[in-house]
């Protein structure tokens, strides 16, 4: 899948949440690539925080981290969405784990969508194309 030019993209800020920076780094160099803007949050915490202060179209989350995990963060997330009334924001979850369930778990946390590390490049850009031609 060809990568369109960043000027054919929508404006896009990704937040990606991963606490093990080798792989946030290598994400991160996807993301350069395919054209995208993104801010990264080392956990759960982090994202919530960077959550409240900017508007992000997806939201790239790691399922185990410390302080809080993946789920707990999107719980948070979708708390906040609701009580202000904030635009729903995409959240696909990033697991090592490629169980069957754990795509129901994550969808049952309030994720829109998943992805098992490791991934191929075209598999991110792939879900991000997804989400983020309905969130321009």
């Amino acid at each position: 899948m060809a990568s369109p030019a960043p000027s054919s993209l929508p404006e896009t800020c990704i937040l990606l949440v991963e606490d093990h920076a080798p792989n946030a780094l290598v994400v991160g160099i996807f993301l350069e690539e395919f054209g995208y803007s993104y801010d990264v949050a080392e956990n759960g915490l982090a994202a919530l925080n960077r959550f409240q202060e900017k508007t992000y179209q997806v939201i790239l989350m790691d399922i185990d981290m410390p302080e809080i995990n993946g789920y707990e963060a999107t719980a948070h997330i979708r708390e906040i969405e609701n009580q202000t009334g904030r635009p729903r924001t995409c959240i696909i979850g990033m697991t090592a784990h490629a169980l069957s369930d754990d795509r129901d778990k994550c969808l049952g946390a309030g994720m829109d969508d998943y992805i098992a590390k490791p991934f191929k490049p075209d598999e991110l850009e792939e879900k991000l194309g997804k989400f983020c031609k309905s969130a321009a």
